[in-house]
């Protein structure tokens, strides 16, 4: 028997398969079957030179970065450690010394 995915909506477990949709009998929720398959396929993030970037890896900068609020840019080859991979325009969490936490974009960054 396949595995059926969680609900997206209240992550119900009991989920079932109702022609072309999963439907959630908790919450009342119906999704498609197409775009739950879609969902699974993992998102990619690729750096400016298109190496695949993950949770937990480290990045060096490659172009000076103006921050709002602050007196000074992000220098070329400040390093990142441990950064988080998220959706949305800025796909990078991290923390830089001296500037705290921030979003950046991987187009910016090369795996360290």
């Amino acid at each position: 028997m396949s595995e059926l995915p969680k609900c997206p909506s209240c992550s119900s477990s009991y989920t079932y398969e109702d022609g072309d949709n999963y439907v959630c009998p908790e919450c009342a929720h119906e999704w498609p079957v197409v775009a739950a398959e879609e969902a699974v396929a993992a998102r990619v993030v690729r750096d400016a030179f298109g190496t695949e970037l993950k949770d937990g890896d480290s990045v060096t900068v490659i172009k000076d970065l103006k921050v709002k609020g602050a007196s000074a840019p992000v220098k070329v080859g400040t390093k990142v450690r441990n950064i988080r991979i998220v959706d949305g325009d800025h796909d990078i969490d991290c923390r830089i010394d001296g500037f705290g936490s921030m979003g950046l974009k991987s187009e910016f960054v090369k795996k360290a």
